[in-house]
């Protein structure tokens, strides 16, 4: 099993930035993709970036390309999630997940951490 923990939510107003961490735990990672996805209330959850442990090669849905980066620290065994320009829209609990890298569905997921941004 893979166990993830997030951290880095808060509260901002429109057009700040914040960075969301996630570290991984309980096996290597080299065949994994690591991701981001959100819920507002009321709302589906909504995939919003991933990355390939191993390559390091990533995806972005298109209401935050340009203005989030999703990047990864294995030494660490961490990755993040830098959130620039933010939109009151952006206002989610941000979940971090991870899948095998052959497989469709994401198997592990952090506790969340609430964003919030002020218009």
């Amino acid at each position: 099993q893979v166990q993830l923990v997030e951290s880095g939510g808060g509260l901002v107003q429109a057009g700040g930035s914040l960075r969301l961490s996630c570290t991984a735990s309980g096996r290597t990672l080299g065949n994994y993709a690591m991701g981001w996805f959100r819920q507002a209330p009321g709302k589906e959850r909504e995939f919003v970036a991933a990355i390939s442990w191993r390559g390091g090669n990533t995806n972005y849905a298109d209401s935050v390309k340009g203005r989030f980066t999703i990047s990864r620290d294995s030494g660490k065994n961490t990755f993040y999630l830098q959130m620039n320009s933010l939109k009151p829209d952006d206002t989610a609990v941000y979940y971090c997940a991870a899948r095998r890298t052959i497989a469709t569905v994401y198997d592990y997921w952090g506790q969340g951490t609430q964003v919030t941004v002020s218009s």
